[in-house]
């Protein structure tokens, strides 16, 4: 974000994973020929997913730290619970719902320290936006894999986010790149792991055990995001990050105690 303009970058960034998915897609002989639930849910994806959600964030990364902008997705898992039971008819069930809570409570105990810090208001307000985005993304993640071709609809998405995020980036962005070899190897890292591995085991993921479980480790983010941000970005880590991140880590766990609880039903009475 420092060296390249952010939505253009971005949108290389996913033409190259989308045509190495498509490829790989293709030597392993599946087809692009998509249900129509199949193209609505992979186009959906692609726009909330990959050109509204990491294009904001991506903006936004230019005037907030790192940390903060991973804290805030990892506010998605109470969004996906509460949308999956209002729309989808999902059971979280209290125990579940009290994990949603407290994996809340833990971003928000992190975030608070950040906010005392004077981060920019804009930018967490386009990461706010983003996060909704990826709440939409992810319960559309089983509707594109329903009929299987899991690799070729993860290349077409990053395709529809790549072409969506070119347009708005090439009209409203100076091409101007500072080049260096951490550029290069920023870009090439962001392109092959985040970008294509990371996406096709997301997937994988949310077709194996469902949005809301899948979606709780996104409480994951406040840990890793501040760690990884102190030990290579040199931003700061305090005594309420970890313990925020201790509350936000139980919430994860109470939420796939309950989802097993759930999926094994009630116990048989005794005759």
């Amino acid at each position: 974000m420092a060296d390249a303009p952010p939505l253009t970058a971005l949108a290389l960034r996913f033409f190259i994973s989308g045509v190495l998915g498509v490829v790989l897609a293709r030597a392993l002989g599946q087809s692009w020929h998509l249900t129509s639930i199949q193209w609505r849910a992979t186009i959906i994806f692609g726009l909330c997913q990959n050109a509204l959600y990491l294009g904001l964030n991506f903006v936004a990364m230019q005037t907030i730290e790192a940390s903060l902008a991973a804290i805030v997705a990892s506010s998605m898992p109470l969004l996906v619970g509460l949308a999956g039971a209002v729309f989808l008819g999902e059971r979280i069930g209290a125990f579940g719902f009290a994990g949603l809570l407290s994996g809340v409570a833990g971003v928000a105990l992190i975030m608070g320290t950040r906010l005392e810090g004077g981060a920019d208001m804009f930018g967490l307000i386009l990461c706010v936006l983003g996060v909704l985005a990826l709440t939409v993304a992810t319960l559309t993640v089983r509707g594109a894999t329903s009929g299987g071709n899991l690799l070729m609809i993860v290349g077409l998405q990053m395709l529809i986010g790549s072409a969506a995020l070119a347009v708005v980036g090439l009209a409203t962005e100076p091409l101007v790149i500072n080049w260096s070899w951490k550029l290069g190897a920023a870009f090439a890292y962001t392109t092959l792991i985040p970008g294509l591995a990371a996406t096709l085991v997301w997937f994988a993921l949310v077709n194996r055990i469902g949005a809301t479980r899948a979606a709780t480790f996104h409480f994951l983010n406040p840990f890793l995001g501040v760690v990884i941000a102190a030990l290579i970005l040199g931003e700061r880590l305090g005594l309420r990050d970890i313990v925020g991140v201790l509350i936000a880590t139980a919430g994860i766990f109470a939420v796939q105690i309950s989802r097993q609880r759930d999926q094994k039903g009630p116990k048989p009475r005794r005759t």
